[in-house]
C-alpha cells in the first residue's frame, strides 16, 4: 500500500493574498511558500497568472502641497520698546532665567552676559 498525499486546493483569494505576500520589500517567495507549506515553484506559477499576480501599484510619487504661513502674531509692544509676554532662557552654566510680563531687551542682553562670564 503506498501513501497517498491529499493536494490541497486554494481559493483564488488564499491564492491572491500569498502572492501579495511575495511583493513584500525583503521576503522572498520561498519565504512565503514555507509559511504556508506550498512549494515555492507553485506560488512562482500562481505569480505568472494576472488574476493573482495583482496590479503592480507604483511607488508613491512625492507631492508638495501649498501651504499658507499666517503673519506672526507677536505680543504688543509698549511704547517704551519693552515687550509683554513669557521668556525662558537656560543658560550653559545652568542658571536658568524665567521672565514674566514686561521686560527691557538690553537689560536683559546685559543680564545674560553677566551670567555667562
Amino acid at each position: 500500500m503506498t501513501k497517498r498525499s491529499k493536494r490541497r486546493n486554494w481559493s483564488d483569494d488564499e491564492k491572491r493574498m500569498i502572492c501579495g505576500q511575495t511583493r513584500v520589500r525583503g521576503v522572498s517567495v520561498s519565504q512565503v511558500a514555507r509559511r504556508y507549506d506550498v512549494n515555492a515553484n507553485q506560488v512562482f506559477n500562481w505569480l505568472k497568472e494576472p488574476r493573482f499576480a495583482g496590479s503592480e501599484r507604483p511607488e508613491a510619487e512625492t507631492v508638495f502641497l501649498p501651504v499658507e504661513i499666517p503673519e506672526p502674531r507677536g505680543l504688543p509692544a509698549l511704547s517704551d520698546g519693552t515687550e509683554l509676554g513669557t521668556l525662558e532662557i537656560d543658560l550653559c552654566s545652568g542658571h536658568r532665567l524665567r521672565i514674566t510680563g514686561a521686560y527691557d531687551g538690553d537689560a536683559l542682553a546685559r543680564l545674560i552676559r553677566g551670567l555667562s562670564s
